[in-house]
């Protein structure tokens, strides 16, 4: 310090004097007015307060977007709560018109067919199989369903039947599986023959109408109900329709594609058919 003045003394010196003239000659112009000193801080701290200012303006403007964010958010979710309970109400109000005309349908199945004794049930799972067609149902043999029972919708039509069968569980292998076969007759001409499940149609959601007796004849457009040959179904209950007439290799034994009645793709629920008159 003492070398930094022995050096710089009379520079130090010099300014000291000029601020303190300075000072000294401001305070009596202005005759009691603000310092310099104060001026001067007044004017080095204006731009301070301007940035202070701008910085409060630009928080207050930040925390009303914040605000408003927040708003619209809580609103959105509002909307969302009220879109999905107004969604549900929606799918609520579908599924209980549908049950509705189950059961209408179900009333008139029972009295066209008073010897039935029917089970109903949810299907609850498909199989992934690509070699069959079956699907689970929430029901078994604890409800009294019994192995080989014939399975319908509430309009009457064909499903399948039960092929395997657990307490509270059974699979049902509908009408167009590999593995089944249905007595069928054609209701225009009353002959008879075998629906059964062939892969390459069954991947169509077809069966084929086959073993036709000699002279039989087919059209598009036939109805096709079970015959009740053999016991396992009762007659009458709608197979579905041919769609098309082809012939086996030699162009000599017709056969037919059946579209089944039942949608097998949109089915909820079905009735087991666990009793019958079987007619002679």
């Amino acid at each position: 310090m003492k070398a930094y003045l022995r050096k710089n003394g009379i520079r130090v010196g010099i300014i000291v004097l000029a601020v303190a003239l300075i000072v000294g000659l401001g305070a009596a112009a202005r005759g009691g007015r603000i310092s310099f000193l104060q001026n001067a801080r007044g004017t080095a701290s204006a731009p301070l307060q301007k940035v202070l200012s701008s910085a409060t303006n630009w928080f207050d403007t930040i925390y009303g977007y914040l605000y408003d964010y927040d708003s619209l958010v809580a609103e959105n979710e509002s909307l969302r709560s009220q879109l999905a309970d107004a969604q549900q109400s929606a799918r609520d109000g579908i599924e209980a018109s549908e049950e509705n005309v189950r059961l209408r349908e179900l009333l008139n199945l029972r009295e066209k067919h008073s010897d039935f004794v029917l089970e109903s049930s949810k299907v609850v799972l498909w199989s992934s199989s690509n070699w069959s067609s079956s699907f689970t149902i929430s029901k078994g043999a604890h409800s009294g369903i019994e192995y080989g029972d014939p399975v319908i919708t509430e309009y009457g039509a064909l499903v399948g039947q039960v092929t395997e069968l657990g307490e509270t569980w059974a699979t049902v292998s509908t009408l167009i599986d590999v593995d089944m076969s249905v007595g069928g007759s054609i209701v225009s001409t009353g002959s008879s023959g075998m629906v059964v499940g062939e892969y390459s149609l069954m991947k169509k959601k077809l069966a084929k109408l086959a073993f036709l007796a000699d002279g039989a004849q087919i059209f598009v457009g036939d109805e096709v109900l079970t015959s009740g040959s053999g016991g396992a179904f009762p007659a009458g209950l709608v197979i579905g329709t041919v769609s098309n007439v082809q012939t086996e290799a030699g162009g000599q034994i017709e056969y037919g594609i059946v579209e089944p009645q039942a949608n097998l793709d949109s089915l909820v629920q079905v009735f087991i058919v666990k009793d019958f008159t079987v007619v002679e």
